[in-house]
């Protein structure tokens, strides 16, 4: 076994970073550590675990594992808005110009504008699709998120890496949709890398987690130490969670990037849709370039009716799929997107393939099509 978890495969990253040497007669796996004080005697400069808030042996397992999977180090937050607020908050003065994806997640768009913008950052947005053929300068960061949330549409992340260097700024990823197995943003020439855990990796719907990835160790201490001085610290519990639903990934997202391409495959040009939007079809925009900078495809389906009301019916006819606002679970879920976000087409439903079997969501989804 190699002494570096980041040189492990991420496939194997999943299983075995993070977890303790083999010592006879100890825990197999990582227990979680319940402490807000610790002993400390003499200088506390170069304390590890000087105080609760500036470091946990739990996190930092789960961090080692995250930091093997992403090819870097990683940062534990409580959720994946925390991980984004420390991804752009520290980075950013008065003045900055910031350029964020007009198409991706809300909430990063609205943090942004509600609380950046009062502090005289500029943002400005754009949509995903050909992001790498826009005029780039002048941004103190360039966040992208591809494929975007909900739509899926792809650019090009080498290619907006390479002009906002060269600018001397920052490119930031979400790779929440995709995770480390999907789409390895770091080798694509992002900076800093965030994702909601809550999602795919963490996979049970049962904890809220985010994190933040990098290799310049100067961006990831001033992350550490927004980490420290917001408090926005992670609880031993939710990261031995979410480290235990880590081991299981591969596996969960092979099952789910699979089924997913086999419902798009199934009702793409379905009569009763506007759009179907899958990176993994041939005939989606950005399917050359999903082949070359992706891994999988993912385990979201973009569903567009040509109506809110025919969305809505769709929705309440089905039988296996959860209504649910977050994706990445083991179990399929399916979201009307207007609800949160008025900037997307109002018949926009996003459709979370999960690990149930893959004949199964088919027919689910058959009937429901069958009763509209």
């Amino acid at each position: 076994m190699t002494s570096d978890p980041r040189d492990l495969p991420p496939e194997l990253a999943c299983l075995h970073a993070g977890l303790p040497g083999g010592e006879a007669e100890t825990p197999f796996g990582i227990p979680p550590v319940f402490a807000s004080t610790y002993h400390l005697q003499g200088d506390a400069a170069g304390a590890i675990f000087p105080y609760g808030r500036n470091a946990n042996p739990t996190w930092m397992a789960l961090e080692e594992a995250l930091g093997a999977l992403e090819g870097g180090e990683a940062v534990l937050f409580p959720s994946g808005m925390a991980a984004a607020s420390a991804a752009l908050t520290p980075f950013l003065q008065p003045g900055d110009r910031v350029l964020l994806p007009k198409d991706g997640y809300h909430a990063v768009r609205y943090y942004a504008e509600t609380f950046l913008a009062r502090y005289g950052v500029v943002v400005e947005k754009r949509p995903t699709r050909g992001l790498e053929e826009t005029d780039l300068k002048g941004y103190r960061i360039v966040w992208v998120e591809t494929p975007s949330n909900p739509g899926l549409e792809l650019c090009d992340v080498a290619a907006v890496a390479e002009k906002v260097h060269k600018a001397g700024n920052l490119l930031v990823c979400d790779n929440t949709t995709m995770t480390p197995l999907g789409q390895r943003c770091l080798e694509l020439g992002a900076d800093l890398v965030i994702a909601s855990d809550t999602k795919a990796v963490n996979g049970h719907s049962d904890v809220l987690m985010g994190h933040v990835a990098g290799r310049d160790s100067a961006l990831l201490e001033a992350v550490r130490q927004w980490r420290t001085l917001s408090g926005s610290i992670p609880g031993a519990m939710e990261a031995w969670l979410c480290h235990r639903g880590l081991q299981t990934l591969e596996l969960r997202f092979e099952r789910m990037c699979a089924s997913a391409q086999a419902v798009a495959e199934r009702f793409a040009g379905h009569a009763a849709l506007e759009a179907l939007s899958y990176p993994g079809l041939p005939g989606h925009p950005g399917h050359d370039l999903a082949r070359r900078q992706m891994r999988r495809f993912g385990s979201l389906v973009s569903l567009t009716f040509p109506e809110r009301e025919t969305a809505l019916a769709f929705e309440d006819r089905l039988t296996l799929i959860f209504k649910a606002t977050s994706f990445g679970g083991t179990h399929s879920s399916i979201d009307w997107r207007w609800r949160w976000d008025d900037t997307v087409h109002p018949g926009l439903l996003r459709l979370s393939v999960g690990c149930e079997p893959t004949e199964a969501l088919l027919a689910d989804l058959e009937q429901a099509f069958a009763a509209l």
